[in-house]
């Protein structure tokens, strides 16, 4: 099957040449035929063909809601869905959990004319349970891996979610990010991934694991699918108080902000020191300098983007402190039939089915945040004051400052590493570009920057709050004029 762009569907629908119906079981097919190799997918909609007839006769008789009508899209499984999907985050914990509603990301995907296709796999609970964890799995789903070689990790958390779209089961993915699950597998699987700024996206109908840094976000194989997806889940949301804060911005059409000129003028700081010390993923970044560099930008490299990596065990502690809050209230809200209300029932239930959910790694996370009081605690309010403060007003933002840049520009992580279920995750790299903008709250985009013996590496722009049209604008121009990105071939192994 061809990877098609939202646009392109559109075009082809709009012509006659296909209806969504038929998008649906293309995908539908790939997935049976695909997914067997990944496993990316935990469950399809069984209501998505007939979804699909219902917006192909809305379509015929002149009613295109926008560009996402007719258009399938794959969500994460932390992310609630009120159909006849499931929503575990991966937890057998939670099987047999369906939502009493949409999440309002989703209502406002339905609303724009989106199917939503199915459910993708993640590193269960969001990758926070155990400490050896392994990316991509999960006791309800098992063991997400990467379509470019099938022996390496696919990075998670929205480990389905990338793989998804990077295997062309779908135009389009939702993912969500408490520290690098939108950025990491986006990269890891050759694909873009947009994380926003704090507040643009509502969090309502999504399993939490942090508050202050948990966002939604979309993924997709260009910049202008994750813009057209992202416009359609914009939405003050009276349930997510951060995203009140929309109305003091000047939201823009993501879409019409688009320039493969973008970058002509940018002032745009490159953090080595957020990317690492491998001399083969060092040779991405130099090449995207020179790039920036003919596509009219003023580089400065480089920069020094202050405290980067002290403040990871404040930002640890407020991790603790807010699952406990967040998932026990989650919990209560749970469909009656469900016998899990809080985070003692879920370690309870962990332990019961040790053989089942623990045969790998243990839940350590879960133990070390059931033990901390509430979000009154001092030393929460202290780890929260200060992670925020050196990851942003004396981190990016110092160096953005600075420098007077309009973005920084770093690589997104490195090449993926052999999957290892005993032992865990260990990936060699040194990059540090996830945690700034995830707790500091501000927009990273990453896409495709390169491949190292064909395994993808990603290259990442993070801007201020409230300014994720400039840094998409930026990824854009970079992703026209120097397109790298090569479709996933599903080897075995390097060696292949």
């Amino acid at each position: 099957m061809k990877e098609l762009s939202i646009r392109q569907i559109q075009a082809q629908m709009a012509s006659g040449q296909l209806t969504s119906e038929l998008l649906v079981q293309s995908y539908l097919s790939r997935i049976e035929a695909f997914d067997p190799m990944v496993n990316a997918i935990i469950e399809i909609n069984p209501d998505a063909r007939s979804i699909a007839r219902s917006l192909d006769q809305e379509r015929s008789q002149g009613h295109v809601r926008g560009p996402m009508h007719g258009i399938p899209v794959l969500v994460k499984d932390n992310i609630e869905t009120s159909d006849k999907m499931q929503t575990t985050a991966g937890s057998l914990a939670l099987e047999g959990h369906y939502a009493k509603q949409d999440a309002f990301i989703i209502a406002k995907l339905r609303q724009a004319g989106a199917i939503i296709l199915g459910k993708t796999n993640l590193s269960e609970w969001a990758n926070f349970r155990g400490h050896k964890s392994t990316s991509g799995w999960s006791s309800r789903g098992g063991l997400t891996r990467n379509p470019y070689y099938l022996d390496r990790s696919a990075c998670g958390s929205s480990s389905g979610s990338a793989v998804s779209v990077a295997a062309n089961f779908c135009s389009v993915a939702i993912g969500t990010e408490t520290d690098g699950s939108i950025i990491c597998p986006s990269q890891t699987s050759g694909i873009v991934g947009f994380k926003p700024t704090r507040g643009l996206l509502s969090r309502t109908g999504i399993i939490p694991v942090a508050l202050s840094q948990d966002m939604p976000g979309p993924m997709a194989r260009s910049v202008e699918d994750v813009a057209f997806t992202l416009e359609a889940m914009i939405g003050e949301d009276i349930s997510d108080l951060a995203t009140l804060d929309i109305a003091d911005h000047v939201i823009p059409h993501f879409v019409n902000a688009l320039d493969s000129r973008g970058l002509r003028g940018a002032r745009i700081g490159i953090a080595r020191n957020m990317s690492g010390s491998n001399q083969q993923d060092l040779q991405i970044l130099d090449n995207a300098v020179s790039r920036l560099e003919k596509l009219g930008a003023t580089v400065i490299d480089p920069i020094i983007v202050p405290h980067v990596g002290q403040f990871s065990d404040a930002e640890l502690k407020v991790l603790h402190f807010e699952f406990k809050d967040g998932l026990n209230r989650y919990l209560k809200g749970v469909p009656n039939h469900i016998d899990i209300r809080s985070i003692d029932d879920v370690i309870s239930f962990n332990e019961k089915h040790r053989d089942r959910v623990m045969p790998y790694f243990g839940q350590e996370h879960m133990i070390d945040s059931r033990k901390k009081s509430d979000l009154g605690d001092q030393s929460y309010l202290n780890a929260l004051a200060k992670s925020r403060l050196l990851a942003g007003e004396q981190g990016l933002r110092n160096a953005i400052e600075e420098h007077q840049l309009d973005a920084i520009v770093c690589l997104s992580g490195g090449k993926s590493w052999q999957i290892d279920l005993f032992h865990g995750d260990s990936h060699p790299w040194d990059t540090m570009a996830t945690s700034g903008a995830a707790v500091a709250g501000y927009p990273h985009i990453t896409i495709p920057g390169g491949y190292i013996y064909g395994l993808p590496v990603g290259l990442s722009f993070i801007g201020l709050p409230w300014q994720d049209a400039k840094v998409i604008k930026y990824a854009y121009a970079m992703e026209q004029r120097f397109p790298v990105r090569q479709p996933p071939e599903f080897l075995k192994s390097v060696e292949d």
